[in-house]
């Protein structure tokens, strides 16, 4: 995942399970978007992931708690177009 993901991506919190290592409660709650800080190379202890992502909540966690989201697609805005003015000549 840590390919896909990259910063600025929204993803979702689908693990808010006891830290892997402490087993002392997480700060994330299951079911709320995240945005991606960044994302660090590092193994992480569990030993399922290859990368932990800093959502600005504590300090990182494990890429396995969090799923990508998609990207919004573009919508289309109507743009006004600007037509010249129609001018009468006055005698």
């Amino acid at each position: 995942m840590s390919d896909a993901v990259g910063p600025g991506d929204l993803v979702l919190c689908v693990n808010a399970a006891p830290n892997h290592a402490t087993g002392q409660p997480v700060p994330l709650v299951a079911g709320e978007t995240y945005r991606v800080i960044a994302i660090m190379e590092w193994v992480c202890p569990c030993g399922r992931s290859d990368a932990l992502l800093d959502v600005g909540v504590d300090f990182a966690w494990c890429q396995t708690r969090f799923r990508l989201l998609p990207k919004p697609k573009a919508e289309k805005k109507t743009r006004r177009v600007s037509m010249p003015k129609e001018k009468e000549t006055v005698r």
